[in-house]
């Protein structure tokens, strides 16, 4: 493919508008020779005549009025594509890849999103949802560029920094008769909806069950908080699920809530490759997790 030195072209550009070769190179700077050796590289590259004298004027060819046709258009894509690189390049265009589970997406996400989309109008972020397992591998693969996910992690290329605790409780139907602070052994005797197996939530669940001598089999297991709280609110059992998924609930009183005892607590933190280049927009993200703490 036949490819055109940019400072080629613009040097012949100036020949044509300054009618000359030694005009152009006082214009650019240059030596007429300079100027004579760069026309004519161009005219091999192309192979084509691109300039003739004509009297003491040097004017464009047939070919050189059509390469002067583009000329325009050429500089200013790539005029754009330098504005858009550098755009790119301090951070303040572009995508931030997010990952984090459906409840933080929920209950935690918008009220940060909402001032980071008001601080970087330019960027997008693009919120995918999945398990911890899912987000921290996504990292991982350089699908995701963060993640918000519930502790434990490990990974010798991520960078976790633990962020805030968030309780676990139960939610009940009103009219269910549960004791102040829920035990292991009351949950025993109650239908009890649970996370749907594989994820940390359902894992901390499990073990604080086995911690009270406890082995539950649940009622229903899925992986929807809001499909959680309906089936409670139906009447189908009761469920744990994280506190800052229930906060409007209390303000409704549509379900009972209730501490469990001992008390549990998941950790979310936030997640990325220890390789990865922090844009602009990227440490935006990651300084607005860390405020959510």
């Amino acid at each position: 493919m036949r490819r055109i030195n940019l400072d080629y072209l613009r040097t012949f550009v100036t020949v044509t508008e300054h009618g000359s070769f030694s005009a152009a190179a006082d214009h650019l700077n240059l030596t007429q020779p300079a100027v004579s050796q760069q026309i004519r590289q161009l005219e091999r590259s192309l192979g084509a005549p691109l300039i003739e004298r004509v009297g003491r004027k040097a004017k464009p060819t047939a070919a050189g009025t059509e390469l002067l046709a583009h000329a325009g258009r050429i500089d200013d894509a790539v005029s754009a594509a330098m504005e858009a690189v550098a755009r790119r390049a301090d951070g303040t265009r572009g995508r931030v890849r997010l990952g984090t589970g459906a409840t933080a997406c929920i209950f935690l996400l918008p009220p940060m999103l909402k001032q980071l989309r008001r601080k970087f109008p330019d960027i997008e972020i693009t919120v995918t949802t999945g398990n911890t397992n899912e987000v921290v591998k996504a990292i991982e693969d350089n699908v995701l560029d963060i993640g918000l996910v519930t502790l434990p992690v490990s990974g010798r290329a991520l960078d976790i920094t633990p962020i805030l605790d968030d309780e676990l409780v139960v939610i009940a139907p009103a009219d269910m008769a549960l004791p102040a602070r829920v035990t292991p052994q009351v949950l025993a005797t109650t239908p009890v909806l649970l996370f749907e197996p594989g994820g940390n939530k359902r894992r901390l669940i499990d073990q604080w069950l086995a911690r009270g001598g406890v082995s539950l089999k649940p009622a229903m297991s899925l992986g929807s908080v809001e499909g959680i709280k309906e089936l409670v609110a139906a009447g189908l059992g009761c469920a744990i699920l994280p506190a800052m998924a229930v906060r409007d609930l209390r303000q409704q009183k549509a379900l009972a809530v209730r501490p469990l005892a001992p008390r549990l607590h998941r950790r979310l933190a936030v997640v990325v490759r220890r390789d990865k280049r922090l844009t602009t927009a990227l440490k935006a993200v990651l300084l607005a997790f860390k405020r959510l703490g």
